[in-house]
């Protein structure tokens, strides 16, 4: 009788001994690579959407204190768009380093550099964290979803 919750699961190359699990409009749940087993388990109670499979595979660079990793995010077999990622490695709390990340990200993008992303103006001065990463990314994936919906006219 109720309505559904979409719940996303998701993993992240850099914490391979980890899956997160991001609830729409809710928290993030961090839990041990087992956890897609346990949803196998508990298909009764939640429906499997495949065809949504959306992933960002790419290149991770180093330079200085500085991790880049760039990206293609892909749905299914084709190309939908780019991501990039920036961190600034000695620093964990963001919003200390967010104008020096700004800087840095303008010197390689330009003016197509990112503005403040959502987490950052609920974390405020809190350390930030893998979830916090994954949930950007959540944030792009559903961006490119929603291109994904609009109709596209036919050419002749």
């Amino acid at each position: 009788g109720q309505t559904g919750k979409l719940m996303y699961v998701m993993h992240n190359s850099e914490y391979p001994l980890s899956c997160f699990a991001l609830f729409e409009n809710g928290p993030c749940l961090v839990a041990d690579a087992n956890f897609d087993i346990l949803m196998v388990k508990l298909k009764g109670f939640f429906q499997n959407a495949k065809a949504n499979k959306i992933e960002s595979r790419g290149t991770r660079y180093q330079y200085c204190d500085f991790l880049v990793k760039v990206g293609t995010v892909t749905m299914g077999p084709s190309a939908r768009g780019i991501s990039v990622e920036v961190e600034y490695c000695p620093c964990v709390i963001a919003n200390d380093c967010w104008n020096l990340l700004m800087e840095f990200m303008q010197s390689f993008m330009g003016n197509h550099a990112p503005g403040l992303p959502a987490v950052f103006g609920t974390k405020h001065d809190s350390t930030y964290s893998p979830a916090d990463t994954v949930a950007q990314y959540m944030e792009l994936f559903n961006k490119i979803r929603k291109q994904q919906q609009v109709p596209v006219a036919g050419i002749r």
